[in-house]
């Protein structure tokens, strides 16, 4: 291994007639308070560091070096006058090259300020980004003394002021939340309704036309997939390909560039803050979707770009010194074990909240954050400090509850005060309605918020958010249309069964012809839809589905910034649309569906009646032995309106109509008896999916009377709450 000694800095800190004073430690960052710029960069192995300021983001060399001199708690900073918001600079960190022992300093590497609010663009890749000499033998033990500074985006001093007009965040109760999932630019970026200059772009999102689509649809939280600053991986790049996605963060503080329309000089935090003040106005909440697992440096024959440069040792999980663990996938791990690194967390999270007014967070594989050495540990550091912490504790926190390691999955692990994805609702509901063999047990669990996941602690039904898809894997188009997935890179078929897709083509391969065909894919799509928003939890629908989109069986789109993730609105399935309206608008008017606590199962005081009970066809309660069945493919459902167990705003009770559900996943129609007349003397059917039918006016029946439900369908009947004696 070659040892490169460190250069003497030279002190260039009068150059050009800039005066600098020795400044503060904190707050991390560049802030500027109307007279200057403060910087502060956390290295706690650091021998020295240099601030780099810039004219340009093109500029091949820095216009002034600053040596920072000060040192507080191993907090390197410097105050410089005059400097204003758009500023453009970076780091050179000084110290040792010793990748064997986890010390990988190289000052010819301009880096990334860790804190940085803005980011003036995007990587050009070169093998000057990579600390050590591309090709060598000692692969990434040799030294690289290329300057990277042409390639690397700089950091931008910012200006936090923004006018929000009084507009208040809408605080949505878990319990009425309906989420969203979608990206800026697969949402925007083909609406014929948006104007062309801004499509791709938060302003595409803040956009009238965005907004009116959301409120008509139904929806109040919009979840963006990452829009934290981030790479797209060299690899990728030179295959003509980007990280579309954007699970690669480099920047936890800043909105990526690439999603600005008005300019990448701080103009982009204004644009991020205008979209967030439009969705709040609309009542829309906006939920970030954060990546704080890893970095965009990948592993140690990533490049040095920030926190590797900065001080790799007190951000990565490393092994032996040299080498990263791995919990992610992507080549490293950020050790949230770490004193600056959680505080790095928690001051992003702070300032998404407190600076750019978001209301939430969905923690990309949180399992890896609550590590704790190798195991996963639900009282770990982390959830300490964000339980105690009176800002982020008081904002949605959801986490997706697993990462690649061997103990990863730890759906219902996660601690009060946290939702969770739900990965065993998507893979019940996937099953049912494909007809494979699955007990009635399980489905009744997942249906009624997964007690046996959550129940416990204080958690509620609503630690559950439940889904069928997700931005990784089919679009519910391609769930009822493909068994094969096909491969991410160059979309050919990829012959490998279903892949852990749980999906069933319905009978051919791809689109097709048939109407028989056709028609079975629509009831699927609009099985899976109703059982969704029917479920107690929380819903999360993916962009696009709603209407019938596709990716072509793409099941992994993660590198595809094209038509495959765009949505095509020309193509939207309006009939299907039009069902999902009607079916969100549905199930927001009843309280029934959208309950706080779990059902009891028992009699309610004063009613006599359960508020929960399961039926056989023949109108009779389900017995025990009934659940253990992994035949049976259908049962009703009696929901008690007046169970709902708890108070409005005013602390009034709630009660609503009672509802009977009749769910169907045999590939025959079944005779269903309507229960006893002690559970309701009428009821009026409101869903169909066999039909597509979604009204409060459909027809009436009696109880006990005979109704035919349809192959693979759902009928829903309501027995109106002003018929009924409380």
């Amino acid at each position: 291994m070659k040892k490169i000694a460190n250069k003497k800095i030279v002190d260039q800190s009068k150059l050009d007639n800039i005066v600098v004073y020795p400044g503060e430690p904190y707050p991390l960052g560049a802030t500027w308070d109307k007279k200057g710029v403060n910087f502060a960069l956390y290295s706690e192995n650091a021998t020295g560091v240099e601030l780099c300021l810039f004219d340009s983001p093109d500029s091949v060399t820095e216009n002034v070096k600053i040596q920072i001199r000060e040192v507080s708690h191993h907090v390197w900073h410097v105050y410089v006058p005059g400097l204003k918001p758009g500023q453009l600079y970076g780091y050179r960190v000084y110290g040792p090259f010793e990748p064997s022992v986890g010390l990988r300093f190289n000052h010819n590497k301009l880096l990334i300020d860790p804190y940085a609010k803005s980011i003036s663009g995007t990587i050009q890749w070169h093998d000057a980004l990579f600390g050590y000499v591309i090709g060598d033998p000692e692969e990434d033990l040799s030294f690289s003394e290329l300057d990277s500074a042409n390639y690397i985006p700089k950091s931008v001093v910012v200006d936090h002021e923004f006018d929000w007009e009084g507009v208040q965040a809408p605080e949505i109760p878990y319990h009425d939340t309906i989420i969203y999932e979608t990206h800026v630019k697969g949402f925007t970026n083909l609406h014929p309704d948006i104007p062309e200059e801004i499509r791709g772009t938060f302003a595409g999102m803040a956009h009238p036309a965005s907004i009116n689509y959301l409120k008509k649809l139904g929806i109040n939280a919009v979840e963006l997939m990452p829009v934290h600053h981030f790479v797209a991986d060299r690899h990728l790049k030179e295959n003509n390909l980007t990280n579309y996605w954007g699970y690669n963060s480099i920047g936890f503080f800043a909105p990526d560039a690439r999603y600005s329309s008005s300019g990448t000089h701080g103009e982009q935090v204004k644009e991020f803050k205008n979209m967030v003040k439009e969705m709040h106005k609309a009542g829309i909440e906006v939920i970030l979707d954060v990546v704080y697992n890893h970095t965009g440096e990948g592993n140690h024959m990533g490049p040095t770009l920030s926190f590797r440069g900065v001080d790799n040792m007190a951000y990565y999980r490393l092994m032996d010194g040299r080498y990263y663990m791995d919990y992610t996938g992507t080549g490293n791990t950020l050790n949230a074990r770490l004193p600056s690194v959680l505080r790095l967390i928690m001051d992003s999270l702070r300032y998404w909240i407190t600076e750019m007014h978001v209301d939430g967070f969905r923690f990309d594989l949180a399992s890896t954050l609550a590590r704790e050495l190798h195991a996963v540990d639900r009282l770990s550091a982390f959830f300490d400090i964000i339980h105690q912490d009176p800002v982020i504790s008081q904002v949605k926190l959801i986490a997706e509850p697993w990462d690649i390691g061997d103990d990863g999955y730890q759906v219902g692990k996660f601690p009060i005060g946290w939702a969770e994805w739900n990965g065993r609702y998507r893979d019940c509901m996937r099953d049912y309605w494909r007809g494979a063999d699955s007990m009635l047990a399980e489905f009744a669990e997942r249906f009624t918020g997964s007690s046996d996941l959550y129940k416990g602690e204080d958690r509620n039904p609503t630690a559950s958010i439940n889904f069928i898809t997700a931005h990784d894997g089919f679009t519910l188009n391609d769930l009822v249309t493909y068994n094969e997935k096909r491969n991410f890179a160059n979309n050919e078929s990829n012959m490998d069964g279903d892949d852990h897709n749980r999906s069933w083509n319905c009978g051919a391969e791809g689109p097709t012809d048939e109407p028989e065909i056709i028609e079975l894919r629509n009831k699927q799509k609009r099985n899976f839809l109703t059982t969704l928003f029917l479920s107690q939890g929380v819903p999360m629908l993916v962009a696009g589905d709603e209407w019938g989109r596709s990716q072509g069986g793409n099941n992994n789109a993660y590198c595809q910034d094209n038509e495959i993730s765009w949505l095509n609105w020309d193509q939207a399935d309006h009939d299907l649309l039009g069902f999902t309206q009607k079916l969100i608008a549905f199930c927001k008017a009843h309280a029934t569906f959208r309950r706080k606590h779990w059902f009891r199962g028992v009699p309610i005081k004063g009613a006599g009646l359960e508020d929960i009970a399961w039926f056989l066809p023949e109108g009779q309660e389900m017995p025990e032995e009934s659940w253990s069945h992994d035949f049976a493919k259908s049962l009703g459902v009696f929901l008690n309106g007046k169970g709902i167990r708890h108070m409005n705003p005013k602390g009034e009770p709630i009660y609503d109509d009672s509802f009977y559900m009749v769910f169907n996943a045999h590939y025959e129609p079944l005779q269903y008896t309507l229960p006893p007349e002690k559970y309701g003397s009428k009821w009026i059917q409101v869903i169909d999916t066999a039909s597509g039918m979604v009204s409060e006016k459909g027809q009436a029946y009696k109880a006990g009377e005979s109704v035919r439900v349809e192959s693979r369908s759902i009928m829903v009947f309501k027995h109106n709450l002003e018929e009924q004696k409380i």
